[in-house]
């Protein structure tokens, strides 16, 4: 698989492309922002580590321009330690995080869990057959991997899908953080819980009639969420 590097520190760059390479990927890098989205246009990467602090266009105009046009895969690379600046991420559409400093082995672990997450490698959560789920005006079709929500197609990323298929198989069961954490198989590491929650977050904004007070992802204060398709009169 193809991963492309974006990042303008010359020695990231260089250690992370070998401990890829080692791993079995073919690396591409970009050092600054427009030439990182030129890259990515160009080489049809299946993965990208994407910096957010780069020179010409920032990590997030970067992911927030992929995401218009790609589901690739995006793992941003931060220095900031501000939470608000990682989760900014995620809601754009970036698929994890790692926060700088940071050990190049952990990076390649994440990217293989980001991988499997996508291309349904080994032990995947995502259903094996096709099933379909309505509730008020959602279709949640598993093998199209996507929902139509009054009559027009709403795309899910590979987590919007993991955690969207978890919480109907389960419906009515409360789900701890964890256990999404588990079904989307997002590892575990500090920040891990919250998340879940801004994916979360961007699930009800495709799926719920009113996000700001949700009717079928419901929160379970202190412990998690249940998903619950009941109408009410």
């Amino acid at each position: 698989m193809k991963v492309l590097i974006v990042d303008d520190e010359l020695r990231i760059v260089q250690g992370v492309r070998k401990y890829f390479e080692q791993a079995g990927f073919e690396v591409v890098s970009a050092h600054d922002g427009p030439a990182g989205l030129a890259k990515a246009r160009a080489e049809g990467p299946d993965l990208i580590v994407l910096d957010l602090m780069l020179p010409g266009m920032d990590g997030l105009d970067v992911c927030r321009a992929l995401r218009r046009e790609s589901d690739v895969p995006i793992i941003m690379l931060t220095a900031r330690v501000e939470e608000t600046d990682k989760l900014i991420g995620l809601e754009l559409g970036a698929d994890d995080y790692v926060t700088k400093p940071f050990s190049p082995r952990e990076l390649v672990a994440r990217a293989r869990a980001v991988l499997r997450r996508v291309k349904g490698m080994g032990g995947s959560s995502l259903a094996s057959s096709r099933e379909t789920y309505r509730f008020g005006e959602v279709l949640f079709d598993t093998s199209a991997r996507h929902c139509v929500v009054d009559g027009k197609v709403v795309s899910l990323t590979p987590i919007e899908f993991d955690l969207l298929y978890t919480l109907v198989r389960h419906k009515g069961q409360v789900l701890s953080r964890m256990q999404l954490l588990d079904a989307a198989h997002l590892g575990s590491y500090d920040g891990a819980e919250r998340t879940v929650d801004v994916h979360i977050h961007n699930l009800r904004r495709k799926v719920e009639p009113d996000p700001s007070n949700p009717r079928y992802i419901l929160t379970v204060f202190g412990v998690g969420y249940r998903f619950d398709d009941r109408v009410d009169e």
